[in-house]
């Protein structure tokens, strides 16, 4: 199953592609309202190419001399557009807001994109409870977004276009390596400690003349073997809790945990939220 997300409805950008039953998305959302505009699609607009829309399309390419395969193509696309208006302005319609409680065929994408992120380990089913609410509080706080929870026009942008995995295997020059992306409180030292490397090995890597980082920079990391960095969880104060038994159950340490959450002192309230790295 392919899932193809498109920001906006242009022949130009999608009319070469080539979609069928089983994928997913936003280009699928694109051809299902073309053919409910056109009377051979009237069910509810899923972006998932079923076998409804396999036969509508099949209807579809039917009545216009076209290969009655239920597989669009470039001659399928091009025919909808012909009949349809190029410019159907849906941003809105792809791009709910969610929140706990919301279900459906976009939260299914919100936990795709998630897990491909790293933030999200649960289940892929569409449902927006507190574990996904949770991963999408961590990404919030990783991208400087209100971490509230609630995904809306800036979250999905992050999503979308801002945000770029942690950690991306590569060989640079025989080197593995991994893309790392600076966040609040990162020092060379600090990122070379994390990955087992030195600050002149980054600095060298990634041609660095000086020690300054800046947040959203991207750094190529010298790895040994097939690393995936640690990524953040997001930790709810509790009665009693204290930085240092936060650090010693996540194995880690106060002044790790005040570096990432910008924190003057040891002091907590219940309910705050902290990441822990």
């Amino acid at each position: 199953m392919n899932t193809y997300n498109y920001l906006e409805d242009n022949s130009s950008k999608i009319s070469n592609l080539t979609i069928r039953e089983g994928d997913f998305g936003n280009l699928v959302i694109v051809l299902q309202k073309k053919l409910k505009d056109l009377g051979y699609y009237n069910i509810s607009i899923t972006g998932n190419f079923d076998n409804y829309t396999t036969n509508s399309v099949a209807d579809f390419q039917k009545n216009y001399n076209i290969i009655s395969d239920g597989i669009v193509n470039n001659e399928t696309w091009q025919t909808l557009y012909q009949l349809t208006n190029n410019s159907i302005p849906f941003d809105e319609e792809i791009r709910p807001t969610l929140r706990l409680g919301s279900t459906g065929i976009y939260v299914t994408e919100l936990q795709t994109l998630l897990t491909n992120l790293l933030y999200y380990s649960g289940a892929i089913d569409g449902i927006f409870e507190s574990s996904t609410e949770t991963a999408v509080k961590a990404f919030q706080l990783n991208n400087h977004l209100t971490p509230d929870g609630i995904v809306g026009r800036d979250t999905w942008s992050a999503l979308f276009s801002l945000y770029s995995p942690m950690a991306i295997c590569d060989e640079e020059n025989g080197v593995n390596t991994i893309v790392y992306t600076v966040v609040s409180g990162d020092t060379l030292w600090a990122i070379a400690r994390r990955f087992n490397t030195t600050v002149d090995d980054i600095k060298r890597l990634n041609n660095l003349t000086s020690d300054r980082l800046s947040i959203g920079q991207q750094l190529l990391i010298p790895v040994e073997g097939n690393v995936t960095p640690p990524t953040n969880i997001v930790y709810t104060v509790v009665a009693s809790d204290t930085l240092w038994a936060i650090a010693r159950r996540f194995n880690t340490t106060v002044d790790d945990i005040k570096r990432l959450n910008n924190l003057t002192s040891d002091r907590l309230s219940i309910g705050q939220q902290l990441l822990i790295p």
